[in-house]
């Protein structure tokens, strides 16, 4: 008797982990299909058998559930960046071309994904609490390591002020990193996340372009810029 009750709350934990996840599973579909306007408990309730009362004892409401889901995929957002910024530790250039190509396709890839973290947030929707800005800093932290290291001693902060960015590491307690780099690096992320979001909404196919292209040469452009 005393075995089954110590393996008991693991069987439970185990159980209600599988249901956690079958539900942010049928979100994901609902994201996919109709973005995060389209979240609905009492549809995921149906989907996964369940009603829509017992499924608060997993989630307490749609925006618990919306942050679960941004911070899953700014987990995977960053894992992939890692991945790709250990393929090739030798050549700096070749490691950052290889995280922002990383990016990109993470975001072809998981296109409903993408736009749940860098779309305008739903109304009501607190995007910027301390749990979502500590789960997107480590994505930004691989590619603030990946510009460092290519970097030059002499490369130089662009036109404007500096203390924006050292306040902005100081809060988020990076260390190590010049203020040349942290700015630079937080223009290539805005220009990639501009050419991906035309890209993803394809605002490039009535002109013929072929976004690689577009993207490649801003990734040269940053490279000699440095």
């Amino acid at each position: 008797m005393a075995a089954e009750n110590r393996t008991e709350p693991g069987l439970r934990d185990r159980f209600r982990a599988q249901v956690r996840q079958e539900v942010k599973t049928a979100a994901l579909r609902q994201l996919a299909e109709g973005g995060p306007e389209a979240l609905s408990l009492n549809a995921i309730a149906k989907q996964v058998g369940m009603t829509g009362p017992a499924l608060y004892r997993y989630f307490t409401n749609r925006d618990s559930l919306l942050t679960e889901l941004v911070i899953d995929a700014y987990g995977d957002l960053a894992s992939a960046l890692a991945r790709a910024a250990d393929a090739d530790a030798t050549d700096s250039a070749a490691r950052l071309t290889a995280v922002v190509r990383a990016f990109r396709t993470w975001a072809l890839t998981e296109p409903h994904r993408y736009r749940l973290l860098f779309r305008a947030p739903l109304q009501g929707y607190d995007a910027h609490s301390t749990s979502l800005v500590e789960a997107s800093q480590p994505a930004m932290t691989v590619v603030l390591e990946v510009v460092g290291a290519l970097a030059t001693p002499d490369t130089a902060v662009p036109d404007g002020p500096a203390v924006p960015f050292r306040e902005w590491m100081k809060r988020h307690g990076i260390e190590d990193v010049p203020e040349a780099v942290a700015a630079r690096t937080t223009m290539l992320w805005a220009h990639l996340h501009g050419l991906v979001s035309l890209e993803i909404e394809g605002n490039f196919s009535s002109m013929g372009i072929d976004p690689a292209t577009l993207y490649e040469a801003e990734v040269k452009d940053f490279v000699r810029s440095l």
